[in-house]
């Protein structure tokens, strides 16, 4: 019969590990879990998704206004091309 181990043991445990063994045990863990997936009934997923699709609506709506609130043109290249250069002339 096997006893059920916490989280805050485990934990416990890999502080003791050194660096590379801690590597190597998330690889291990995130191998076995990669083929996990959870089960969520479909009227979940189906409200989950109108909840992401309402959420980006609202913030398209957002930029278009930011985008409608901006006047003149713009030059990404030159605005990132400034940047570089105060950047540089900071160091």
């Amino acid at each position: 019969m096997s006893t059920r181990v916490t989280l805050e043991q485990v934990e416990r445990l890999a502080i003791q590990l050194p660096p590379p063994e801690k590597l190597k045990l998330v690889a291990r863990i995130s191998e076995q879990l990669s083929g996990f997936t959870p089960m969520i009934p479909p009227l979940d997923k189906e409200r989950a998704q109108r909840k992401r699709e309402v959420m980006a609506d609202a913030l398209l709506a957002e930029l278009d206004a930011i985008a409608d609130s901006i006047e003149g043109e713009f030059d990404s290249a030159a605005d990132i091309r400034q940047i570089r250069e105060e950047r540089a002339n900071r160091l």
